[in-house]
């Protein structure tokens, strides 16, 4: 295994020298066992503040799969249940037709919800019980479980504040409590940072092609609100630093998204297994819409996860479950090979190392 490490710090180099990426991390898990954990590039260009294991990187939606695993929790303990309704836990939810929306159809994208409250700004978005009682008053775009598109940041809340209802505590707490604190992360996994780490933050860029940059229109419904674009930018500014949105919102490093996969595969890690077997097996079925889409392609959601992980060389989708984020990062967890992975990155192009990096992983590692 020494040699992997080796020969993926080298990979990891090598796109940094070659101008591909900025600065990275990754890290790797097999059989509960940190066989990787490596780091290349800059952290901050304006500063030449270098990236080490211990930088942390806003990772979008790769904070998804982490607020799942705490909802599957709840279940396990008897707290909620996938089919629990949210307006049950929620009062006042129910409003304009929203009755129907249970848990399964929040992690499942399938609320009819996907679209932000319209405008808000910073302030909205940092403040969690003026969202929840926004979207509270918003009508759904489509009964619950008609279909499936997927919840960008209203997943956040509609995920979030049912668990904080049944269970009392804050999301940022429970998080720490039953995620971070067990696994030895409450310095490297954040959903809002304190202001203590914020210098450990790695600066996000982001190079448009020409014309290609994102037009703002405010003028209708969006899943990503013109003030939230470009979203690099947006999670360079302090105040989405330090808000707690489990949609989008995590800030961490690879080990610590490496680390909780680890610790939802089979034997989890240094003595931690977050999930048994058979709850996994439920989170990682696929859910299904009752109207599919016009292509006929099947959705990849799964109960918060994203299933169908990499492509290996012959271009065929490998089987895993995890999720990943805008511009890269990704969390992903290989139930066959008990491999489970943390990738970050700071720089956002059209050259996505993110496909390249775990199949040269898969290749070192042995692994089909």
């Amino acid at each position: 295994m020494k040699n992997a490490q080796k020969k993926m710090q080298e990979f990891l180099n090598a796109l940094v020298r070659d101008g591909k990426e900025r600065g990275v991390q990754l890290a790797a898990y097999l059989d509960g066992k940190l066989v990787v954990d490596a780091w290349a590039g800059v952290a901050d260009p304006a500063t030449g503040r270098s990236v080490d294991g211990d930088t942390l990187f806003p990772v979008f939606s790769t904070t998804k799969g982490i607020a799942a695993t705490l909802a599957h929790l709840l279940v396990e303990r008897g707290k909620i249940s996938y089919d629990t309704p949210l307006a049950e836990v929620w009062p006042g939810f129910g409003a304009h037709g929203k009755g129907g929306i249970m848990l399964r159809h929040a992690l499942g994208h399938s609320a009819g919800m996907p679209y932000m409250p319209m405008g808000i700004g910073y302030k909205e978005l940092a403040n969690w019980d003026t969202l929840c009682e926004l979207l509270a008053k918003e009508r759904p775009v489509w009964p619950a479980g008609e279909q499936a598109l997927y919840h960008a940041v209203t997943y956040g809340w509609l995920v979030g504040e049912p668990l904080r209802r049944v269970d009392g505590r804050p999301f940022q707490q429970m998080l720490q409590d039953e995620i971070c604190r067990p696994l030895g992360l409450l310095d490297d996994l954040f959903v809002g940072i304190p202001d203590e780490v914020e210098s450990r933050v790695a600066v996000l860029e982001e190079i448009f092609e020409p014309g290609k940059e994102p037009v703002v229109d405010d003028s209708k419904p969006q899943s990503v609100p013109g003030f939230m674009q470009p979203l690099y930018r947006m999670m360079n500014h302090p105040i989405a630093q330090r808000t707690c949105n489990p949609a989008s919102n995590g800030i961490m490093t690879a080990r610590a998204i490496a680390r909780h996969y680890a610790a939802l595969l089979p034997g989890g890690v240094d003595g931690v297994e977050l999930l048994p077997p058979e709850r996994i097996r439920a989170a990682v079925q696929r859910q299904l819409p009752k109207r599919l889409p016009e292509n006929g392609e099947l959705p990849n959601f799964a109960l918060g996860y994203r299933l169908e992980g990499p492509q290996d060389p012959a271009g065929r989708r490998l089987p895993t479950f995890g999720h990943g984020g805008y511009g890269g990062s990704t969390g992903i967890a290989d139930l066959e090979n008990r491999l489970a992975v943390g990738f970050t990155k700071n720089l956002f192009s059209r050259n996505d190392a993110r496909e390249p990096v775990l199949r040269e992983l898969r290749n070192v590692l042995g692994l089909s």
